[in-house]
């Protein structure tokens, strides 16, 4: 069990581990610059240096993921936009490289009405780019992916359905520095029901055929304000919406993701999770893995 949450991420990047054990959380994901500022936070090496140690070292938290600027669209049909955030995601990924992070997680944005596949050969151009331009990983510390996540479904998003996060990562020749990370809520927007065993099964086993069950890296784990296939991302705390425990446990608690990071990016009280929400959501677990243990 890796029940993870996103936290506050600061200049000196460190005490985001500590935000990580106050809440009891074993994985945490931040932010490594404003995600609605186009600006780069920009770190001292030595900074960079003692976060890698210190999570490299840590004795609860596990694993570090980062998420790049919600500002990146990768899809969009304007020049001067598709530079800006070639760039900033060039930058989030020299920053995760540097940290020694799991993975640089991205939204890769919209195509704003000028449809998919008229986009799909610049995003892939720009995924190429960014993972051959951005700083290499020190010495010794293992590669940091670029995450794919799945959206919502709302408008021209890109990466709406498994199928259209294939088509880019095949577009860079099944580049293994590209990987998945599945949003439950997005999933559920988007109109993908995971919340009984064969619904779980069904989302396993398209995952494997179309990408690979061995990129998917993590989980935003989050319940949803929005009815399944609502499209919009409207987040909700574990229990508190329309997916519910049972619904969660029954993709918690699937033996091929039950040991993945598992993020929560739930509203809490206002502020982001609490320890009251990681509890939730080891309860889910544990409820999960019980339903798969009654089934064999």
């Amino acid at each position: 069990m890796n029940i993870g949450a996103h936290v506050k991420g600061g200049g000196k990047l460190v005490p985001s581990l500590q935000a990580g054990v106050d809440i009891g959380a074993t994985s945490i994901q931040i932010f490594t610059q404003s995600p609605r500022m186009w600006k780069p936070s920009i770190y001292a090496p030595e900074v960079l240096e003692a976060f890698r140690e210190a999570q490299a070292t840590h004795p609860t938290v596990r694993d570090t993921f980062c998420h790049a600027t919600y500002l990146i669209n990768l899809a969009t049909p304007d020049p001067e936009l598709f530079e800006k955030s070639l760039a900033s995601l060039t930058h989030n990924l020299s920053v995760g490289r540097a940290m020694g992070a799991k993975g640089v997680v991205l939204h890769t944005g919209s195509h704003m009405g000028a449809g998919f596949d008229v986009q799909l050969p610049q995003i892939v151009e720009a995924f190429k780019r960014a993972l051959d331009d951005a700083d290499p990983a020190p010495s010794g510390v293992p590669e940091c992916p670029i995450l794919i996540e799945n959206t919502a479904g709302a408008g021209g998003t890109v990466g709406r359905s498994l199928e259209d996060i294939a088509a880019m990562i095949d577009g860079c020749g099944g580049d293994e520095r590209l990987g998945l990370c599945i949003d439950t809520q997005h999933l559920w927007a988007s109109g993908f029901d995971f919340s009984t065993i064969d619904g779980a099964n069904a989302l396993v086993a398209e995952i494997e055929e179309r990408i690979g069950i061995d990129r998917l890296k993590c989980f935003h784990l989050n319940d949803s304000k929005i009815a399944l296939g609502g499209n919009k991302d409207r987040h909700a705390n574990i229990g508190e919406g329309e997916i519910g425990i049972s619904g969660l446990s029954a993709l918690m608690g699937h033996p091929a993701m039950r040991d993945l990071p598992m993020i929560l990016e739930v509203p809490g009280d206002g502020d982001g999770p609490r320890a009251s929400d990681v509890a939730d959501a080891v309860k889910t677990w544990k409820k999960g893995v019980k339903r798969y243990a009654a089934t064999s």
